[in-house]
């Protein structure tokens, strides 16, 4: 049994990008470049998602040299992750929310 997914803010932002459509397969570069972190956080995360079974991964098949660059690895959430992913977000969301009767410090105008 896979331990479960600690849900941070880093993770958060990931699993949004692949909510924001998820039919659509993403490799690790554009997740970098939509999230704005580095390969060294984007590549540990999605191998966690990969292991709890959340996302599924396949190698494209290309010929390096005649595409003049690496094959990529392309990730899409799975059905399951689909709906996880949905409901730990809810959830985070829920816990990060504004508490009631906090005062808002924004001038009115900006509302």
């Amino acid at each position: 049994m896979t331990p479960p997914i600690r849900i941070t803010t880093t993770l958060v932002r990931v699993l949004e990008v692949f909510l924001d459509d998820p039919t659509v397969e993403r490799y690790g570069l554009d997740v970098m470049r939509v999230t704005g972190y580095p390969s060294g956080t984007i590549y540990p995360i999605l191998t966690r998602l990969l292991g709890a079974g959340w996302l599924d991964a396949h190698w494209e098949d290309i010929d390096p040299v005649s595409a003049g660059r690496p094959a990529r690895r392309w990730f899409r959430l799975t059905p399951d992750g689909v709906q996880s992913a949905r409901a730990q977000l809810a959830a985070y969301r829920q816990r990060h929310a504004p508490q009631r009767g906090t005062v808002n410090l924004r001038p009115t105008w900006e509302s």
